[in-house]
């Protein structure tokens, strides 16, 4: 199969079966927003999510983030992975926001990763999510399954590499929800170690899949025979 043709079977297919595709991180203005991602670096939503509502609701604004310190914040992020460096981010980020930007959010990626904590991924995140900006996070997950789908070549090395063949290749209206389909996709159903290729609805155009067919049906064979 031709790389245009996954790309259009790619496209077609969470078109139909997903046209509404969003974060999972939970927040309610970009600001809120903003703070999720940083914090979701080498961390899970879910755990995320189970601290950001007491940080919203005693830090609403940047000015509260700006007036804050590293004792008083520290707390709330203490169980999250790398606590120390997000908390100093978050205050850095704060003080930022009302220094140079009168505590709005920038909403271009250039803008935004002058701020503390935030790298590319984070503000390609914040300009699709807020503003729909045709813009690619490349997270774990997204370099994982557009590898493994044939969206991008293996030998692509680093997270811009694949962002740049991803955003060359779709259509740039569907740039942003694209990018919550390969992490949706990767986080339920092409897992990392053990993807699940038997259950998946579209092996039909995955690379991985034609590849590793005969391996893999072996291994499901195998597993059922054990099982009687």
């Amino acid at each position: 199969m031709l790389k245009k043709e996954r790309y259009t079977a790619f496209i077609d297919y969470f078109s139909n079966h997903m046209p509404v595709a969003e974060t999972e991180l939970f927040y309610e203005n970009p600001f809120q927003l903003l703070i999720a991602v940083v914090l979701s670096a080498q961390c899970t939503d879910k755990r995320v999510n189970m601290h950001t509502p007491a940080i919203f609701r005693d830090f609403p604004t940047p000015a509260h983030l700006a007036a804050s310190n590293f004792e008083e914040l520290f707390p709330y992020i203490k169980s999250i992975s790398y606590p120390n460096n997000k908390t100093k981010h978050l205050l850095g980020l704060g003080k930022k926001l009302v220094e140079e930007f009168n505590s709005e959010i920038p909403s271009t990626v250039e803008e935004l990763v002058k701020l503390p904590g935030v790298g590319r991924k984070t503000a390609n995140v914040i300009t699709s999510v807020v503003w729909n900006q045709p813009n690619m996070a490349v997270d774990t997950h997204v370099f994982r399954v557009s590898k493994r789908l044939g969206l991008v070549p293996q030998n692509a090395k680093t997270p811009l590499e694949v962002e740049k063949q991803l955003v060359k290749h779709i259509p740039k209206k569907h740039i942003h929800i694209a990018h919550h389909w390969l992490i949706l996709h990767g986080r339920y159903t092409c897992l990392a170690r053990k993807p699940k290729c038997l259950e998946c609805p579209i092996t039909h155009f995955c690379r991985y899949f034609e590849k590793n067919k005969v391996q893999i049906l072996n291994l499901e064979n195998n597993s059922a025979l054990s099982k009687t």
